[in-house]
């Protein structure tokens, strides 16, 4: 920047120097491209992330091992442990962070969850606000002896009330939950569930039947619930292979075509709930400072893990930098300020 204002400030033409400078960062990228090393196995996925984790093996095996079992494309979070040790936990179905409307619906005597196998779950865009939208729905999960989920925008008024005083009354096996995200995502996540699970969304355009006309076959099926207060995990979901194998590769195609990074992110965790999983790291400690500093090194760690299996890894200490130098030889440039944009990458490329 410095080389680049007194050039200007000597008559130079900055727009000519900034199209310079862009050229030969382009060249640039290209070259270490070219230059990179794939990662691929998880001994060399250990090394990088031990490297990064400022050479502690631990973390670095941790992360190795979180990446073996959620793949490339899977989300791996770090949170804090309750131990003294690190430990990794692979949550194998969909969690999202939305937990129960009501703490009426909790079911177990320890750890105010609700906990249900074999239940049947009813997905809505919209929200659900009148008991008589729900009735049938609630007679087919009666007539088969199941319980039942309800997932929607929201479930309040005299449809939560009633929910509730049957819970509370007769042991109605029910639950409802506010469905995640917002806006487009929320309705993307929600058809997500229902190809997991096998039914379809109610109250979405394309499919174009209305609650009260709910047939068995409209709702989805799981082999295990867990709803906390605060998240929902839904286990072993039983929709058809082949549908969830077309979602995730539909949505590995908008994350390669996406160039907005939150877009990415939300993406990136969409595919991990369809297809492989959550890894959690939970960092332990003897004390929170400790935790916090270890939860920085991992988060680093992780972040840097992530761009070397993406991108591939280069020789370090600026050396391939260096090697870059010779394909900013061979640029053309039309003009002499772009060759002084050049010569100011090229400069700086020499630093340490």
């Amino acid at each position: 920047a410095k080389e680049g204002f007194d050039k200007i400030s000597k008559g130079a033409n900055p727009i000519e120097i900034r199209k310079g400078v862009m050229m030969a960062v382009e060249a640039i990228v290209n070259k270490l491209k070219e230059l990179s090393k794939p990662v691929t196995t998880p001994e060399e996925i250990a090394q990088v992330a031990t490297i990064s984790a400022n050479g502690d093996k631990e973390v670095g095996q941790l992360i190795s091992d979180a990446m073996k079992k959620v793949g490339r494309d899977g989300v791996i979070t770090v949170k804090d442990g309750k131990t003294l040790s690190d430990e990794l936990e692979v949550i194998e179905g969909m969690k999202f962070d939305r937990g129960y409307i009501s703490p009426y619906f909790i079911n177990t005597a320890k750890g105010a969850k609700v906990e249900f196998k074999d239940c049947l779950l009813l997905l809505s865009e919209k929200k659900i606000s009148s008991v008589q939208t729900i009735i049938p729905a609630l007679e087919l999960a009666n007539a088969q002896r199941k319980p039942l989920v309800i997932v929607a925008e929201d479930v309040d008024g005299e449809a939560l009330s009633t929910l509730v005083v049957n819970r509370l009354k007769i042991g109605l096996q029910v639950a409802a939950v506010k469905a995640p995200g917002f806006g487009d995502n929320r309705k993307a996540t929600l058809q997500d569930m229902a190809i997991a699970t096998g039914g379809i969304v109610f109250g979405d355009e394309a499919a174009n039947v209305k609650l009260e006309e709910v047939q068995a076959s409209d709702l989805g099926e799981v082999a295990e619930v867990a709803i906390t207060k605060d998240d929902t995990l839904l286990l072993k979901g039983k929709g058809k292979k082949s549908d969830v194998d077309r979602r995730a590769e539909q949505i590995r195609d908008q994350i390669s075509e996406t160039t907005s990074e939150y877009e990415k992110e939300k993406l990136q965790e969409r595919l991990a709930r369809l297809a492989s999983g959550v890894a959690v790291l939970k960092i332990g400690g003897s004390s929170e400072v400790e935790v916090n500093e270890k939860k920085d090194r991992v988060n680093d760690a992780l972040n840097a893990t992530r761009a070397a299996v993406e991108e591939g890894i280069v020789p370090g200490g600026g050396t391939a930098l260096l090697r870059c130098m010779s394909v900013l030889e061979s640029l053309k440039t039309t003009n002499p300020d772009q060759q002084t944009g050049v010569e100011i990458v090229k400069k700086s490329l020499r630093m340490p």
